[in-house]
């Protein structure tokens, strides 16, 4: 298996800097960008907004539309302020080498290292994501347990009525609904609209900290659970349906032990196979989809919310680094997940399906 880790470790730099080239090439080619934006800042700081909207749509380029009234030397420090003075193939190389020493730059409007804004940012997103991940396995695994062995009575069809509104309704609805319903919409005011700690967080005391940290995370969590529990719940379920039709299974029964036993003893780590090696890929979308929509309507300062305003700004240093650092992450994640599924098989090989590669 080492082998074949080593392999896969290797298969991420050039993932990487494919995903990377193709984003920047993206970027390049779209509207607008941050000399623009510092351009019309400066054309409204010297009182010549009139012709602002002429300027939204310019391209980078060595003319800007939006540049009238501002000399040549003016747009040539612009420009040199944030890198555009020198060619896009020079730009993507020094942007490798200081990838290569985890220098993402520096950002563009928020004057901070972007190593810095995402380990400021990172542990609001790992938290929710670990917290609503434990919540989405500890509820959609017991239930497809239990719908599995009442397939087709009253609590399969019920709850199949309810993980069908689960998995249509989007992540971000339940949101609202929450927010209208619970955070001082229309109805109540038991939760905080936004944030993850009270202003007064620091003048608390530890189990008020605590206390206040939970009621902050009820909503949001609430929200990732509704909308991520039903599809592992469906997986859980058919798994241990294809089990308990085995014939190992059958033979179990006839020895005379319990249903208990039998699920728990001989069916479980079986048809928990593929639920755990799906663990990395549903972390993947936990902390990067799911937490994005999350983080901006709760407004919690996380990397989705930090990368959604970088995005907004056309902060290339801030977008090219939360985006290395979900890749990377989400490659780590998906090897992961391989690993796992040898530990807890060890009748699984890599090293002939490396072969077969």
């Amino acid at each position: 298996m080492s082998a074949y880790i080593i392999r896969r470790l290797l298969l991420i730099i050039p993932t990487l800097f494919l995903i990377l080239l193709a984003n920047f090439v993206i970027v390049q080619l779209a509207p607008g960008g941050p000399v623009e934006m510092a351009i019309e800042q400066a054309k409204q700081a010297q009182g010549l907004g009139a012709g602002q909207g002429e300027a939204a749509s310019t391209a980078q380029g060595t003319h800007y539309q939006g540049a009238r009234g501002l000399s040549p030397e003016m747009i040539d420090q612009i420009k040199q302020q944030y890198g555009f003075d020198q060619p896009a193939p020079t730009r993507f190389w020094l942007m490798l080498k200081g990838y290569l020493s985890l220098d993402f730059g520096t950002s563009f409007f928020k004057d901070k290292p972007v190593t810095t804004l995402i380990l400021e940012k990172m542990p609001v997103t790992i938290s929710l994501g670990l917290w609503s991940t434990l919540l989405i396995y500890l509820v959609s695994i017991p239930l497809g347990i239990r719908k599995a062995r009442e397939h087709g009575l009253l609590f399969d069809k019920s709850t199949s009525f309810l993980l069908a509104i689960g998995y249509a309704v989007p992540t971000f609805v339940f949101a609202v609904l929450l927010i209208v319903f619970f955070a001082g919409g229309s109805y109540f005011q038991w939760f905080p609209l936004q944030g993850l700690v009270s202003e007064n967080f620091a003048e608390l005391s530890l189990i008020d900290k605590i206390k206040d940290y939970f009621w902050h995370l009820v909503l949001p969590l609430t929200t990732m659970t509704l909308g991520g529990f039903a599809g592992l719940t469906y997986l859980t379920k058919y798994s241990f349906m294809e089990e308990l039709g085995k014939q190992y299974v059958l033979a179990a029964r006839s020895k005379g032990l319990t249903e208990n036993k039998v699920l728990y003893g001989h069916v479980f780590r079986n048809a928990m196979l593929i639920v755990i090696a799906g663990l990395p890929e549903a972390l993947v979308g936990i902390f990067f989809a799911g937490n994005f929509f999350i983080e901006i309507i709760f407004n919690l300062d996380g990397l989705g919310l930090l990368g959604f305003e970088a995005v907004v700004q056309r902060d290339y240093p801030v977008i090219f680094g939360t985006l290395f650092i979900f890749t990377l992450i989400g490659l780590l994640l998906r090897l992961l997940s391989d690993v796992m599924y040898q530990v807890i098989d060890p009748r699984i090989s890599f090293e002939s399906r490396g072969a077969n590669q």
